[in-house]
Order: structure tokens, then C-alpha cells, then sequence
């Protein structure tokens, strides 16, 4: 069985997608839509694809078995709902949507009709996370962790990842910060977060773009604390990627791909492969999904589980206070 594909968008993510479904014999890569039509002739050029007007006649297209989603966040949910709906399989850039209740009923949607809706979340096939996983039971009882992710970018631009409305809160926009420490340490019981922002001038810019940003958050059980700080934009010079996990046996420590094992004294290096080829990794997993009928690395409902703590973190910032978490 051949499965016939086809891509929204023409973005980084986009391009890592194409590159390995046209080296998969399993698949024929057709046809490509996007928002910018000098991108998806290019795109199109460079992969030999048919070029679609728009991402609707991409998905009503009724040759096409699978759909990768790779356009702006505020789009996904539109985009999947409309490729479930004409009986596609769909792959999704994270978030599945930025709202909860609509990912909720496109989950159901997919279970409805038979079909896989994988949300993607590479950062768990890396080897920081794997690692971690795997020497957590070595540190006992996590009682603290922290995860910082700091991006400098000079200048922004107009790029879409820093307006409000299309990229979403900036912890539901980049999800996998939540994912991993939900997957890790999860669930949670409570949920505090603060936020701030450098607006473009003048401060009530209708467009909603902004300079900079910054969000910090706690999620919080009985027994634990999980702070994670994301920044970006062009008030940070330096750009950082920790994460700390305290046990009370020992202690991890990543540092972008290196870390160490901190137990009884005693500091193991450990070191994570270079993040390559994990977009990759996923696309084939997706095939040997629908094909061979495999189980995927992650569940759509574990991303819906990240997605609500986000949300929840969006609400606590707008809010100014802890909420509690319903299990």
C-alpha cells in the first residue's frame, strides 16, 4: 500500500517532512499549499509537487490519504478538523489547537471516524529526555525541577512566532516545555504562572506582535515543585537551555546535549546524541503507524493532558493566581 500525501505549509518544519517522506518508498509525496505563493512554488519546485490555491483544496482532495499540518498554531485546529472531516489521516505540529475544548473534539472526531490524529512531539524521542527518563529512578523522589529555554532574536521582524494571536499564549504555543515535565513528573495538582511582554510601539498595536517575552510557571503537586521559564526576542543576550531534576537520592543536570548524574557524592557525565533527524524519526514512525499498525511514542491524549496545563497557565497569568487542576 502506497499513501498518498500531502503538506500545509512550507515552513522549517515543513521542509524536514518533505525530505524524508520523498526518500520513504511507502509514500507519494503530491501536492503542497501554503500562505505565501512564492514559498509553496518554490516548495513545490524543489520537490516536484503539485501546487494547491489553498490549504482547503489541499484537504478536500480526494486522492490524499495523510495530511501533515505544518502552518501558523492558530490555524491547526481549522485545518485538521477540515482534513478529518474528508477522511484524512493527520499529523500535527504541537499545539493541536490553542484552544482545549476544540482539541477535545477533534480527538473525538478521529476516534469516530477510524482515523490517527498524532499530535507531534519530538522533544520525547530526544536524547535529554530519553536519558532523563531513563536515570530518573536513580534520584528518588523528585521534590523540584526547572526547565529554562531563553532564545535571543535580533530583530524579530514580523515574524508570526511573536504575535499574540496566531502563536498563541507562549506556553501553549510551545508546548513541549510543559509536555516533557508532564511526561517526566506528571500529573499535576496546581498550576501558578506570571508572564511579561515587550510590545511593538505604540503598546496597543492591533496586530498583537511583540519584541520579547517572558513566562514563568509552576506546576505543583503535594510533593513537588516544576518551574518552567521561557523567553525569547530581543531583550536576552544569551540564550540558555537547562534542566534540573532534584531527587532525594540525587540529582540530574542537562545543559543543551550534556549533563551529568549528581548521587551520594558522586558526578557521572552523561552525554545525549546531537538533536538530528528526530523530525525524521517521527515521520517514519507515523508510516509504520498506519501500516504495520505500531503504537506511536505518544498518545494524542497525553498532548491534550500538556495542552489543558497550558492553557491553565495562560488563565493563571491573566488572572493572577493559582489554579487548581482537575483530574
Amino acid at each position: 500500500m502506497s499513501i498518498n500525501v500531502g503538506v500545509v505549509g512550507t515552513g522549517f518544519v515543513a521542509d524536514k517532512r518533505a525530505q524524508a517522506l520523498a526518500q520513504d518508498s511507502r509514500v507519494k509525496l503530491k501536492s503542497v499549499a501554503g500562505n505565501s505563493p512564492y514559498n509553496v512554488s518554490s516548495f513545490a519546485q524543489k520537490y516536484s509537487l503539485k501546487k494547491m490555491e489553498s490549504w482547503r483544496d489541499l484537504v478536500e482532495d480526494p486522492s490524499l490519504n495523510l495530511i501533515f499540518v505544518s502552518n501558523i498554531n492558530s490555524d491547526h485546529g481549522l485545518v485538521t478538523r477540515a482534513a478529518l472531516e474528508g477522511h484524512k489521516h493527520v499529523v500535527v505540529e504541537y499545539p493541536l489547537s490553542l484552544d482545549p475544548q476544540e482539541a477535545r473534539e477533534l480527538i473525538e472526531l478521529a476516534r469516530k471516524k477510524g482515523l490517527m490524529l498524532h499530535v507531534e512531539h519530538i522533544e520525547l524521542l530526544g536524547g535529554v529526555h530519553q536519558i532523563a527518563k531513563k536515570n530518573l529512578h536513580l534520584i528518588g523522589k523528585v521534590f523540584l525541577a526547572r526547565y529554562v529555554t531563553i532564545s535571543p532574536k535580533t530583530p524579530v521582524g514580523q515574524r508570526w512566532t511573536y504575535n499574540q494571536t496566531l502563536f498563541g499564549f507562549p506556553l501553549v504555543g510551545a508546548l513541549s516545555r510543559i509536555h516533557r515535565l508532564s511526561d517526566l513528573l506528571g500529573p499535576f495538582n496546581r498550576v501558578y504562572c506570571a508572564d511579561r511582554y515587550w510590545w511593538e510601539l505604540p503598546a496597543d498595536n492591533p496586530s498583537g506582535n511583540y519584541r520579547s517575552c517572558l513566562c514563568q510557571a509552576q506546576l505543583i503537586t503535594d510533593d513537588l515543585i516544576a518551574e518552567v521559564v521561557y523567553g525569547k526576542g530581543e531583550v536576552f543576550c544569551q540564550s540558555a537551555r537547562t534542566l534540573e531534576l532534584h531527587g532525594e537520592e540525587g540529582m540530574l543536570y542537562f545543559e543543551g546535549e550534556r549533563g551529568y548524574l549528581l548521587k551520594q557524592g558522586q558526578k557521572s557525565d552523561l552525554e545525549a546524541p546531537e538533536r538530528k533527524g528526530l523530525i525524521a524519526q517521527d515521520t517514519m514512525l507515523v508510516l509504520d503507524s498506519i501500516l504495520q499498525d505500531k503504537p506511536l511514542y505518544v498518545r494524542v491524549q497525553e498532548s491534550l493532558y500538556s495542552l489543558d496545563v497550558a492553557d491553565m497557565a495562560r488563565r493563571s497569568a491573566q488572572q493572577r493566581q493559582t489554579l487548581h487542576l482537575e483530574h
